[in-house]
């Protein structure tokens, strides 16, 4: 039986999928510290020279479309039909398929990169480390992950988000419990960087190749 999250996750996207989208077009290009964390991880991937880095948890593809403008051969994952949806109609040039990050529908080791940006944050903490273990199931060795979390303690459900109902949790997490579920499934972090946005602090997690 799909887990509850899931169900509401997907029916939440989907409902303001399209709103979504255009809410956070052109976030990037004011973010500069993100553009340069996204690079930073790009030119890992690519020196590394081992395969795609698929984007999971994509939404709208706007990252996944940034990845590949910095080179990489990207390729957009989500839980909502709707967000790819309109990820395919926004980028027709990439690759966007509807996916569950607790089952990849992917081989295993066959990614050079894996990008988790904000995706992991309605995943519940007993379910996170099955995310994780698939994050290490289809990394090639010597690939990298790139997590983006907001940092906390307490989760928060959300009822209301763009003028629709929706029904989501969005769960707060220390760097440190992170670091250790990570490690755990076999990936080390190699770096952790927090700023402040908005009200919440963020911690991003680039370069934690598999071994």
């Amino acid at each position: 039986m799909e887990p509850d999250f899931l169900r509401d996750t997907r029916a939440s996207y989907d409902a303001v999928a399209v709103r979504y989208a255009e809410w956070l077009r052109d976030e990037l290009a004011a973010k500069p510290f993100d553009r340069a964390i996204l690079a930073a991880f790009a030119e890992l991937v690519l020196a590394a020279g081992l395969g795609p880095v698929a984007d999971i948890g994509c939404g709208a593809g706007r990252v996944t479309a940034h990845l590949k403008g910095l080179g990489l051969t990207a390729f957009g994952i989500d839980l909502s039909p709707q967000m790819v949806a309109v990820a395919r109609q926004a980028h027709p040039g990439l690759q966007f398929e509807v996916g569950s990050m607790l089952d990849l529908d992917l081989p295993d080791a066959t990614l050079g990169g894996l990008l988790a940006w904000y995706s992991t944050i309605h995943v519940p903490d007993d379910r996170l480390p099955e995310a994780f273990a698939e994050f290490y199931r289809v990394l090639l060795p010597g690939g990298y992950a790139l997590l983006a979390f907001q940092v906390g303690h307490e989760p928060r459900h959300v009822t209301q988000a763009l003028g629709h109902s929706i029904s989501v949790d969005l769960h707060q997490r220390q760097p440190d419990d992170v670091a250790s579920m990570l490690a755990r499934v076999g990936l080390v972090v190699r770096a952790c960087r927090s700023t402040k946005q908005r009200s919440a602090g963020r911690c991003r997690s680039p370069a934690e190749p598999r071994e």
